[in-house]
């Protein structure tokens, strides 16, 4: 696992063999990453990565200027994983939180501008998460949620959906919160 660009551009953290997660390919992140600067202004950014899994999205938010970012994992060997690859960075700006994020959601009383979740494409609550998130206050007026997911997924009739990227077998549904906080 790499950062593609920004301050930690070519740091690598080797995942180990025995992770179950199904980390974002760099060709995918890559082209998410390009899309999302049409959206949001990565410096000052503060962000929620959901399934944190191997800490991927949380390394490149942190590389691209994120003033804070908070990375929740429910699995302790991912969890434990993503908290020494921050220790290593050394930067202030991450933190991890060892929690199941649909039990985290709900009492989460911060706001960020963007949440990103990459949950197992076979998570029983997968369709609902947009809803979720958008409806719990964790999202900041304007702010951004991205949701990574399999193919046989359709966002595009949920409120608040703005377009939908496919990059091989990697699908990214995004949504915003209206500026006035009232949300479609």
């Amino acid at each position: 696992m790499r950062a593609i660009t920004g301050k930690y551009k070519g740091r690598h953290f080797s995942v180990p063999q025995t992770f179950k997660a199904r980390p974002t390919t760099d060709f995918a992140k890559e082209n998410l990453f390009n899309v999302l600067r049409a959206y949001i202004d990565f410096d000052g950014l503060r962000a929620l990565d959901l399934f944190g899994g191997t800490g991927s999205i949380t390394l490149e938010l942190l590389s691209r200027g994120a003033s804070r970012v908070i990375c929740v994992e429910k699995d302790y060997q991912h969890f434990s994983f993503i908290r020494k690859m921050l220790a290593t960075l050394g930067d202030p700006a991450g933190s991890t939180v060892k929690a199941d994020v649909l039990k985290f959601i709900p009492r989460c009383r911060e706001q960020f501008d963007l949440v990103f979740a990459d949950p197992p494409y076979a998570l029983p609550q997968l369709a609902e998460l947009p809803t979720l998130v958008l409806g719990s206050g964790v999202m900041a007026p304007g702010g951004l949620f991205v949701l990574e997911h399999g193919k046989d997924n359709d966002f595009s009739s949920t409120p608040n959906f703005v377009e939908h990227r496919a990059y091989g077998s990697v699908n990214f549904s995004l949504f915003r919160r209206q500026e006035n906080g009232i949300d479609d």
